[in-house]
């Protein structure tokens, strides 16, 4: 069905050991030797069997993503087969356990338990994403609940995720795709937090919503690219030409330290369809060094340094990182048979094909995130929430052209509205509910 976890056994059955007993004479000698041999397999056969049978090649575990079978990884689960090791948060295992991928499911019609909350009962959404109060028709896109075929998704329930908070603090890093699962969280939980117990200011990137009974904080860090870049200004950051600065994670990261859950995301501001630029020495440099890298080499780039930051920073044994992968855009009708010319604008319906991808997102992005997560995964496990495949059915579920417009739609515009529909931020409620949901379930259950 697309992105989905590969599940590998190495097992083979267990050996048994048959031993024919003859009927003849065994000299005391012989006799001995059995003796011997039989007491010796007695007391050591389990840990003999273990080392001639259970033996299980490193590169068993790693995922595979092929070109017509992109398979999610999970790093989390990944590291709790090598290690045993019950991860920071984790309370229990899902009812199939390890057995169940999350990411390979279906989209169920569900008008009892969707949506998780109202778009009017949530005062602190940004105006981007109201779809309703901005005239969107029909709100069909609320009614879907995503349902994995191997097991349930656990319920979201806010009163536990901000137990799990109390005297903590969870952040998302990213561009604004982040920022919408993090609107989406802090509408899941406010509903349970009466109004004189909340807050939510806006400082330069970073946005912070604060629980003050449970002294927790869910926050937000503008970084599109992690890296320092030239887009980093949290409100003016449009340019054509983009530059990531080389070794730079410290810029950011120095903002993100003490984060008890930290939430990354960075894909689509790589994406120009050209070369990137990457800045050798500082922005502040008066005559500047620039080399070219493929996008695939930068991208490279900024997820090593990513896992490089959260190896120094954080203490693994108490803390969480996720990563999450590609949000779908449907910017183009023909990908899904559509018009040409055509884009998510006036949809109302899903794409019903479960081997749907869009031509907007990589799959040479997702082998190369599969290829350095599980290099690293010895010392900085990493939980990968795989939200591209479900997410690129829901060519329903974007805001179009119902959000709040920063400039005057001209006339030209408003005549063709396909020219200015946004094809790739979401509704709330909605799709990054579901994100939440995922998160949610891979941060308490394995």
């Amino acid at each position: 069905m697309g992105v989905g976890e590969t599940k590998t056994s190495n097992f083979p059955p267990s050996l048994s050991h048959a031993s024919v007993v003859r009927k003849t004479k065994l000299s005391p000698f012989l006799f001995t030797l059995l003796f011997f041999f039989v007491l010796f397999a007695y007391l050591y056969g389990e840990d003999l069997s273990q080392l001639v049978g259970q033996r299980r090649p490193a590169d068993a575990i790693q995922p595979a993503l092929q070109l017509g079978q992109s398979s999610a990884i999970s790093a989390r689960i990944i590291e709790s087969e090598k290690r045993k090791v019950k991860l920071p948060f984790v309370i229990d295992e899902l009812d199939d356990g390890e057995s169940c991928n999350l990411f390979r499911g279906k989209w169920v019609r569900d008008e009892v338990t969707r949506p998780l909350y109202q778009e009017d009962d949530c005062p602190i959404m940004d105006s981007q994403l109201t779809c309703l109060d901005r005239g969107r028709p029909e709100k069909d896109y609320q009614f879907w609940r995503w349902q994995p075929f191997e097991c349930d998704l656990p319920s979201f329930n806010s009163t536990m995720m901000l137990e799990a908070l109390r005297g903590k603090r969870m952040l998302y890093v990213g561009d604004s795709l982040n920022r919408g699962q993090f609107f989406s969280m802090m509408c899941l939980l406010q509903s349970v937090i009466p109004p004189h117990a909340k807050s939510f200011v806006t400082s330069g990137s970073l946005q912070i919503f604060t629980a003050l009974d449970y002294n927790a904080t869910v926050e937000f860090y503008w970084a599109p690219f992690l890296l320092e870049s030239n887009s980093d200004d949290a409100i003016v950051h449009k340019l054509s030409d983009r530059i990531v600065r080389r070794d730079s994670i410290n810029t950011h990261g120095d903002h993100w330290k003490g984060r008890d859950i930290i939430v990354f995301n960075t894909y689509l501001w790589w994406m120009t369809g050209q070369k990137m630029e990457i800045l050798q020495g500082s922005f502040k440099d008066e005559k500047k060094q620039m080399v070219e890298l493929s996008t695939e080499d930068a991208y490279s780039m900024a997820l090593n340094s990513m896992l490089s930051w959260v190896k120094q920073n954080m203490d693994l044994t108490k803390t969480r990182v996720f990563f999450t992968s590609m949000s779908p855009t449907h910017a183009k009708g023909q990908d899904w048979g559509g018009r040409p010319g055509g884009n998510c604008y006036n949809e109302t319906t899903m794409i019903d094909d479960p081997n749907y991808w869009g031509s907007d997102s990589s799959k040479s992005i997702m082998r190369l995130i599969s290829d350095i997560l599980h290099e690293h995964q010895d010392d900085v496990p990493v939980t990968f929430l795989n939200i591209t495949q479900l997410s690129a059915y829901r060519k329903d579920a974007h805001t179009s052209i119902y959000k709040k417009q920063w400039s005057p739609i001209t006339p030209e515009k408003l005549a063709n509205p396909v020219s200015y529909a946004d094809c790739t931020h979401w509704c709330l409620p909605g799709l990054p509910d579901t994100w939440n949901e995922l998160l949610f379930a891979k941060l308490f259950y394995l």
